[in-house]
């Protein structure tokens, strides 16, 4: 997929659809040591925090990509053409401790511009992030009591907020 570097002022996207409709591949790890793992997401925003662009993501302490956020300082958020959501789906379900779920998924990582997280030569939108704060969840703060819901096993998530660093994609993602 041809991308080209977007400027933080030029990019442009629905964030509900990003995460919602589109979904991103959450990506942490180190390209050039071969040592990374993704998952599929459908949660997160973006937006400013601290006067620096961010994205925000959640990681419950059972998924194999959490060791890979806490271990490493950076990750990658990827969007991809509608005929990669099978990819995802799969990307999204099964766990990369089990297996080589990236290659089972067709996809290829490669290098990211700014980052040791790696992005994907298939992805339409890479956003490259620096992580900058993190926070577990805590149950005691929900203000609505049915967010308890998602939480049966207790397995509350960490939250990550990342600057982003970086941003390259197709047209689409440029005013």
């Amino acid at each position: 997929m041809e991308r080209k570097p977007i400027s933080l002022k030029d990019f442009t996207v629905k964030a509900y659809n990003l995460f919602e409709v589109q979904w991103l591949l959450l990506t942490s790890g180190s390209f050039t040591q071969q040592q990374f793992n993704a998952m599929t997401i459908s949660w997160g925003a973006l937006g400013v925090m601290w006067s620096r662009p961010f994205a925000q993501v959640v990681v419950r302490p059972v998924r194999y990509t959490y060791k890979f956020m806490e271990r490493f300082d950076s990750f990658t958020l990827c969007a991809f053409p509608r005929e990669y959501h099978r990819a995802l789906s799969l990307l999204g379900t099964k766990s990369g401790r089990d297996c080589d779920k990236i290659a089972q998924a067709g996809l290829t990582p490669a290098a990211s511009s700014l980052i040791e997280a790696p992005c994907y030569a298939e992805a339409e939108l890479v956003i490259e992030c620096k992580k900058m704060y993190w926070q577990d969840f805590d149950p005691t703060h929900f203000l609505d009591p049915r967010l308890e819901e998602n939480y049966p096993q207790k397995d509350y998530h960490r939250v990550y907020y990342g600057e982003i660093v970086a941003v390259h994609g197709t047209e689409k993602y440029a005013k």
